[in-house]
């Protein structure tokens, strides 16, 4: 089966795809950077608003040749790259693209990839324990067989927030002492039985370990930080960051990334690159309480639940005359 066969835009339901759409404000002539196409959707979205351009990114290659329809219907208003967010500045220049009047980042896991078992990023149906986005480097599997088990419990406890992190860590090693752990079951089951049952939390007890190997595998929050500083970079003035993210950490990156260039705390935070210069705002904080998803909505999409959504604008360069 191909990728396009596996993945398409008819199964994404993009999370808060008005709200995101309606902070980007998208024009007739506009030029906007969806970060993480995925399916398409908030790409369609903003193509669907306005008379404008969209250059979407996916370090996916499936999302890439399942995305060619979607390209076709819209051409030549969307182009594809396959490449990392936190790279658009040079894939921007690549193409010829100065600046851009808006960037839309979906963190995390796409819906099409946490479907398929075969990628490995859940333990609802057991595959092969890979979990990497682009399909190369290290997988999950390298991760969890070959790592000491002090690295595995910093891993699961700093990106997976598991308080249960050494026992988890522990169990990992001794199972893998007899067979190498190969399938997200597997792992899925040694984790169940070191955590044991979450009596206040409904969520898998595995859910937390998947997500920081996940985290790991993929230097999300590496790219996210690449990625947020690369957005500041190509936007233009007035340009919009569109933002959606799904757990604490996620969140907590953004938040101080815009609070440190919209000067708004004594300086860059440790998940902010520096400033190009001391005491400048480069951004507005237009969300200081991040936009969340409706009732409504979280019924219809599940996974919805978790989302919250941040914007900034890019403003003039100005001192901040040593705010705080």
């Amino acid at each position: 089966m191909s990728p396009a066969d596996r993945v398409g835009p008819a199964d994404h339901i993009p999370v808060m795809a008005r709200e995101v759409v309606d902070a980007l404000q998208p024009r007739d002539g506009g030029r906007y950077v969806d970060g993480t196409f995925g399916g398409g959707g908030y790409s369609s979205a903003m193509l669907d608003r306005a008379d404008c351009r969209v250059i979407a990114i996916d370090r996916d290659p499936d999302a890439i040749a399942a995305g060619q329809a979607l390209a076709a219907r819209y051409a030549p208003r969307l182009r594809l790259i396959e490449g990392r967010f936190g790279d658009m500045a040079d894939l921007l220049s690549a193409e010829g693209v100065e600046d851009v009047d808006g960037v839309a980042l979906d963190l995390g896991v796409s819906s099409m990839q946490f479907d398929q078992a075969d990628r490995g990023f859940s333990f609802r149906n057991s595959g092969p324990l890979d979990m990497r986005m682009a399909r190369s480097g290290m997988s999950a599997a390298d991760l969890v067989n070959d790592s000491e088990e002090s690295e595995l419990a910093d891993i699961i406890w700093r990106y997976g927030e598991e308080r249960k992190n050494r026992r988890v860590a522990h169990a990992i090693v001794e199972q893998r002492k007899h067979k190498r752990i190969e399938t997200t079951g597997e792992l899925a089951s040694i984790v169940r039985r070191a955590v044991g049952p979450q009596a206040k939390d409904d969520s898998d007890p595995a859910t937390r370990t998947f997500q920081a190997l996940r985290i790991a595998v993929n230097d999300e929050l590496g790219e996210l930080e690449r990625g947020l500083a690369a957005a500041e970079q190509v936007l233009a003035t007035g340009g919009r960051l569109a933002v959606v993210s799904f757990h604490s950490l996620e969140d907590r990156a953004v938040k101080e990334f815009v609070r440190a260039r919209a000067g708004r705390v004594p300086g860059p935070s440790r998940h902010a690159p520096p400033l190009a210069a001391e005491n400048v705002t480069t951004l507005r904080d237009l969300t200081r309480k991040p936009v969340l998803p409706s009732p409504a909505e979280v019924v219809a999409n599940p996974r919805a639940r978790s989302a919250c959504l941040r914007v900034a604008e890019k403003v003039a360069q100005e001192p901040t005359g040593g705010r705080a």
